[in-house]
């Protein structure tokens, strides 16, 4: 079975809502604001694209990624693996950025007994919701940035759903305050 891996910037309060300036959030680029640039706090994201086997989006954040994200050689490793993204209101994918649409979770669910290397999560906030209320993530790769955003889509849903236990695999703290924090879900 593949690993199905969510990995995100979040705020300390949970919300990880347009951290690159996604345009209709008013705290829209808040990764960039205020917080001091340190190479080494990202140095998961390098790796990711080298051990992750698939990219697995929310249709939001599939149309935000697909006009840009062909174009930049730091995300060269995900522009080369398959795509898919969860939609019940995409028809066809963007022609940029070819993707496999599928319909629902229960697809992942499908998806995740394929042969092939783990698959991350990336944004995506209503899936990465559903799939987690689902059972469906295996791993958290958080970047916790040092900022309180109130309101914005979080993370964590707010369903009534059994406890979900987590071991902390993997940790750091940089010196602009960012935290990398590594979650695999306990089963």
């Amino acid at each position: 079975m593949r690993t199905l891996i969510v990995t995100t910037f979040v705020s300390l309060d949970g919300v990880m809502e347009a951290p690159g300036g996604e345009p209709g959030y008013r705290n829209a680029g808040w990764t960039f604001n205020d917080v001091e640039f340190v190479p080494e706090a990202y140095e998961m994201k390098g790796r990711e694209q080298e051990e992750t086997g698939a990219l697995l989006l929310g249709r939001v954040s599939y149309e935000a990624f697909a006009p840009v994200w062909p174009t930049m050689d730091d995300f060269a490793g995900y522009n080369a693996m398959p795509r898919y993204v969860v939609s019940t209101t995409l028809t066809h994918d963007d022609e940029r950025w070819p993707a496999t649409i599928l319909s629902s979770v229960d697809d992942v669910a499908e998806l995740k007994q394929t042969d092939g290397g783990p698959i991350a999560v990336h944004g995506s906030a209503t899936l990465a919701k559903s799939l987690a209320d689902a059972g469906l993530v295996d791993r958290y790769h958080l970047l916790v940035f040092p900022v309180l955003l109130g309101a914005g889509k979080r993370l964590f849903g707010e369903a009534d759903v059994d406890a979900t236990r987590l071991r902390l695999v993997e940790h750091d703290v940089y010196s602009n305050g960012i935290q990398k924090n590594v979650f695999d879900v306990v089963r």
